[in-house]
């Protein structure tokens, strides 16, 4: 009997019980892991343990793995046809919908975003997934090519078959439809591994999967840690492909495990150190709300968060004034989520909050200035202050790498040149915020800037229709729009002799 958790929320923005099964779901069927093992879940508020999860070992991964392998040889995959799949895509997105509530309660519980931003932002994004992707399932189409007269030629996108995918802990509903939504229409099974630090979202989702009519084994959830649920994922002979979201560093171990095994397909979105760059023409109010917003959203925890802001330097004084005033209004909105007025949330573990403590100290010895923030708010839980550095360097650490939190550094530019430079002047290229009213200019520079989104005027603005992915090492292939569908399928020609002769 597999052991399940109720949370009672009793608070003025949710109230209600929440259930969840708490070991590993596969085969449609909820199951302890076979060499035992469970995982802590802590509430990011106050850092008290919240329940205990299964933890699955190889074994487990390999019984996911079986399953789906069955299930797309029997019940999935190319023996039902693309309107079928879009169906059930259909029906979970109305029972995440129904639910919707419950789940972002939950998220709220886990993650420490406010339970508004949960509902507003994750849920609702979770919900418009599964709908894009359920009227894809029928719209994957080949080509038939002109050849000559004698021949039928043409192509098929088919799917890969198992698909592994492992999703992090910023955004975890969101970013496991981002991967299943795909996945399931164009055919392919999967085993998904929620991070071992916000796996309750997932877990309730199982049952919905369950309820929506997906047979058993075509999505089968694995909770457990990186080194090991993880580690075999990437390293399975039967996983045609991997799909993650998460640190650079981890991706290149997955790119390994994937390389060493099976020459898997891999999809790679990784880490950020994305620029947002302040023309002296830019409407400076909208400025100062869209580069605090690119910073500061999810409490800097998105690998899109505009953490370098160049800022020209006939508007810098007032942009500074600005933007201080909104990091410190923030800070004084701190708070749990589910308090009324709430704006700024914990880090989502211990680890993380001293992984980002770590680099503001790194930042004050390396001799950039604390222009506010730089320290913890509140005595409990793992609250940071809104942070900005000025005078830092382009090789200082919090310069060059992603510190994932709230902490940015706002740097004085003088020309166009100059600022595209410093925007190019990292590993990364997954994302840059432009801000001016000069067209031509916005044009110029997101051709010039070296990164796989461009948002001109706005700030972490991403739209489920539009490709996602990085340049350089913020990854490999794009997720999102029409372009995900053509990491989840390989390319099939066929030739047809309709008439040559030997």
């Amino acid at each position: 009997m597999v052991a399940t958790y109720t949370h009672h929320f009793d608070t003025s923005l949710y109230k209600g019980n929440v259930t969840v099964h708490t070991g590993l779901y596969i085969d449609g069927k909820w199951v302890n892991p076979i060499e035992g093992g469970s995982i802590d879940i802590v509430n990011p508020t106050n850092g008290k343990v919240i329940t205990a999860v299964a933890g699955a070992g190889a074994k487990d991964v390999d019984a996911a793995v079986k399953a789906a392998r069955k299930a797309y040889k029997t019940s999935w995959g190319l023996k039902v046809p693309g309107a079928e799949r879009g169906k059930l895509l259909d029906k979970l997105a109305d029972l995440v919908e129904k639910h919707q509530h419950q789940l972002a309660a939950l998220e709220a519980l886990n993650v420490g975003k406010h339970y508004h931003m949960a509902l507003g932002m994750d849920l609702a994004f979770s919900i418009q997934t599964l709908r894009y992707y359920a009227g894809w399932s029928d719209k994957v189409q080949g080509k038939t090519i002109e050849t000559n007269d004698k021949k039928l030629a043409y192509t098929r996108h088919e799917p890969w078959g198992v698909v592994g995918a492992i999703v992090p802990w910023n955004f975890p509903l969101m970013m496991a439809m981002i991967k299943l939504g795909p996945a399931l229409a164009t055919g392919n099974v999967v085993v998904l591994k929620p991070s071992d630090v916000t796996p309750l979202t997932a877990l309730f989702l199982a049952d919905l999967i369950n309820e929506a009519g997906f047979p058993p084994g075509v999505v089968n959830i694995v909770n457990g840690y990186g080194n090991t649920a993880g580690a075999a994922i990437s390293g399975h002979p039967s996983i045609e492909k991997v799909a993650f979201t998460g640190s650079t560093l981890v991706g290149r171990k997955i790119l390994k495990a994937a390389s060493e095994s099976n020459l898997k397909a891999v999809t790679l979105e990784l880490g950020g150190k994305s620029p947002t760059i302040v023309f002296d023409d830019a409407n400076l109010d909208q400025a100062i709300k869209w580069a605090a917003r690119g910073m500061f959203f999810n409490m800097g925890q998105a690998c899109i968060a505009g953490s370098r802001i160049y800022v020209q330097e006939g508007i810098y004084d007032k942009f500074l004034e600005g933007f201080t005033q909104a990091a410190q209004g923030l800070t004084k909105a701190a708070g749990g989520p589910f308090e009324e007025g709430v704006q700024h949330g914990p880090q989502v573990s211990q680890t993380q909050f001293d992984r980002v403590m770590g680099y503001i100290s790194s930042g004050k010895s390396d001799g950039a200035k604390v222009h506010v923030g730089g320290e913890r708010e509140g005595e409990q839980g793992y609250f940071i202050k809104p942070t900005v550095f000025v005078d830092a360097k382009p090789d200082m650490k919090i310069m060059q790498e992603e510190i994932f939190g709230p902490v940015c550094s706002i740097v004085k530019f003088k020309t166009e040149e100059e600022v595209t430079e410093w925007a190019n002047d990292t590993t990364y290229g997954l994302a840059a915020n432009i801000l001016t009213e000069n067209n031509g200019r916005a044009v110029r520079m997101a051709n010039a800037l070296e990164a796989g989104s461009i948002f001109v005027n706005c700030a972490s603005a991403p739209e489920i229709g539009l490709p996602f992915g990085g340049y350089k090492q913020s990854g490999l292939g794009r997720e999102m729009g029409e372009a995900a569908l053509y990491t989840y399928t390989q390319l099939k020609a066929v030739h047809v002799n309709i008439g040559q002769v030997l």
